[in-house]
């Protein structure tokens, strides 16, 4: 057992050698019960990971009960309920001490949690047939068969709504809150995790979201290691086989227009968060790399973007500045943020907006497309530079339905970024006088 836990710890700092430029051959199938998978073989390691997502979000949670998909998660690996399989094979039930032994005599590491747009599950586990298949085992009875322990339900709704009053009392969390829930306005998106839409939350509420989402025609199985395609296959098999058909969802509504609005929230603390920003950028936009680019100018390459310049080293006004698009199913938000003395808060505010026109207005310069292209193109490798962010890079691109070869053209996508591509996407995807704007410290004066 040592031995195990000592050679899959080891493992996972070994880097699987791939070259900058990915040469990642995915394989992409899809089941007969409608589960997409995503596959690449590596026999770098002895280690296998496998991660399957669903459509269950919190963009998924209903009206008044935010926070379902998140509980729903959690309980996952709570306990699995007995269950007969299509074959004949009774299946006895586990109690959480039990999944955990059955993980940890194998050596396997469990992951994965709830996100807007999607939720999950991964494990990482060596590669050889008795640890693999009891790994996957367990992996796919938590997916299909939760017994969701009413203790435990009440146990996490309290850890849960515990959590939700602390941050209550945080400025950051005040901040973000308060950012999504402007900015998505109506849509769910903005929708807020509250203590009384958890309280209203039932261990069936539960149970009726895991059997509508947690569905085998809308899993997604990504794979990278020490396995065949063959295997590979019935891996993704006995990982859905156990899962239902699960009919359609109802569709989300439209992200809203955004409208320019101010907020502003008074607290103690001494300085106030400022956040600027509008929903932007959805996954598979042709404005991606474009915006990726100029945002590594604007305010995402830290010591050398634009904002970091204006608002710290000319001005000292913050720390630490940032700025970033973050794509989602539908348009996730672009984002530029700082912290500052209260007595600032209207300084540092008009400075990041004046910046961020000024790059709306005239774009990058030349010297700092050049310079942005080296170092995204340079810093590629560290994207792929082991098994786990492979896995995650082959999740995002299986859920999203993005092209097999996104990983092999990437830094090509990055090169070939212009001046006019990044002013015409920045001017397609924001405006400065549509943005959302949310200060949590020092009130207007």
């Amino acid at each position: 057992m040592l031995k195990k836990i000592w050679a899959l710890s080891l493992f996972s700092f070994l880097l699987v050698t791939q070259s900058v430029h990915a040469g990642l051959n995915i394989q992409h199938w899809t089941l007969e019960n409608g589960a997409r998978v995503y596959f690449v073989e590596s026999h770098a390691i002895p280690v296998f990971d496998v991660s399957v997502d669903f459509d269950a979000g919190a963009r998924r949670d209903p009206t008044g009960k935010s926070g379902i998909a998140a509980l729903t998660n959690g309980m996952l690996a709570r306990g699995v309920r007995s269950a007969t399989l299509s074959d004949g094979t009774l299946e006895s039930g586990m109690t959480e001490s039990e999944i955990s032994d059955a993980l940890a005599d194998v050596a396997a590491q469990r992951s994965g949690g709830p996100g807007t747009d999607r939720s999950g599950m991964s494990i990482r586990t060596l590669s050889s047939s008795s640890e693999r298949d009891q790994s996957i085992r367990v992996l796919a009875r938590l997916l299909a068969h939760p017994s969701i322990p009413d203790e435990f339900f009440h146990r996490d709704k309290a850890r849960t709504t515990s959590s939700l009053k602390e941050a209550l009392t945080k400025a950051g969390s005040i901040a973000e809150k308060a950012f999504w829930r402007l900015a998505y306005n109506g849509h769910p998106y903005g929708n807020e995790t509250t203590v009384e839409s958890v309280e209203a939350i039932t261990r069936d509420d539960l149970l009726q979201f895991h059997q509508t989402h947690y569905v085998a025609n809308r899993a997604v199985i990504a794979m990278i290691g020490d396995v065949t395609r063959e295997q590979a296959n019935a891996i993704a098999i006995e990982l859905t086989r156990r899962l239902p058909q699960g009919g359609p969802l109802a569709e989300l509504p439209a992200v809203p227009e955004s409208t320019g609005i101010e907020q502003r929230f008074s607290h103690p603390a001494s300085q106030s968060h400022l956040l600027v920003g509008m929903p932007a950028l959805a996954r598979g936009d042709k404005d991606f790399f474009a915006l990726t680019v100029g945002n590594y100018i604007l305010g995402g390459g830290g010591f050398v973007s634009r904002i970091y310049r204006q608002v710290r080293e000319q001005r000292g006004l913050a720390y630490s500045t940032y700025s970033y698009f973050n794509p989602m199913t539908q348009s996730g938000p672009y984002m530029a943020g700082l912290q500052t003395r209260k007595d600032q808060t209207d300084e540092a505010l008009k400075v990041i907006r004046e910046t961020i026109a000024t790059f709306l207005r005239d774009g990058p310069t030349e010297a700092e497309l050049n310079a942005a292209k080296d170092n995204l193109i340079g810093g590629f490798a560290l994207r792929i530079d082991n098994n786990r962010k492979i896995l995650d890079n082959l999740s995002m691109i299986g859920y999203h339905q993005l092209p097999l070869d996104y990983l092999d053209t990437w830094t090509a996508q990055v090169s070939r970024v212009t001046v006019a591509d990044i002013r015409s996407a920045f001017a397609r995807k924001l405006s400065l006088d549509r943005m959302v704007t949310v200060v949590v410290g020092a009130e207007a004066k």
